[in-house]
């Protein structure tokens, strides 16, 4: 179903700035090549912003998914929101009083799949609290205390038991960063 332009950012899963397929220019590339305007990138791990008329998210991620493998051999989930779901989501104030930082690590993990996960009845760790699952954006929001190295990946193996594996993870930073992006 065609009607106005809506912004949308995809978040890719698995992308690294070492790939040599995986660069932002190349990822841009597909994303124009799909027809798409206003591309961006947002840092340099799978963050790209684009406007579309397109409005079926579902057929949107596939479209992403099978063009990403075509033209760049690259297979990688793709999770799209829209972004008035990643602003509303960031005025809500999920993590009030805290601050992003070496020690403290605040993270959203973005589900493909609309339904609560059922990551509230039990914390993954002591080094980690899951603050909230937000509906609308479909994503758990959780505070890391990062100081023990092995706490974080602790954390998103759990996540992955927890969640299934049409997830991705972004810290807050990037969150805000992307929200910005999508408003320029």
């Amino acid at each position: 179903m065609v009607g106005t332009m809506k912004r949308y950012v995809a978040l890719l899963r698995g992308i690294s700035p070492s790939g040599a397929n995986m660069t932002n220019d190349k990822l841009r590339g597909v994303f124009e090549g799909l027809g798409f305007t206003a591309v961006g990138s947002v840092l340099a791990s799978g963050n790209i912003t684009f406007r579309t008329a397109e409005a079926d998210v579902a057929s949107l991620e596939t479209r992403i998914e099978e063009a990403l493998v075509s033209a760049l051999r690259v297979t990688s989930r793709t999770i799209i929101r829209e972004g008035s779901e990643l602003h509303s989501l960031v005025d809500s104030d999920p993590f009030p009083g805290l601050t992003h930082e070496r020690r403290t690590y605040l993270t959203a993990t973005f589900l493909k799949e609309a339904g609560l996960p059922d990551v509230m009845a039990a914390q993954p760790d002591p080094s980690t609290r899951v603050v909230r699952y937000d509906r609308a954006a479909r994503a758990v929001l959780a505070v890391t205390d990062n100081s023990d190295p092995g706490a974080a990946s602790g954390f998103m193996s759990w996540l992955e038991r927890s969640c299934g594996k049409d997830i991705t993870t972004r810290s807050w930073l990037t969150v805000q960063r992307i929200v910005r992006k999508l408003e320029s």
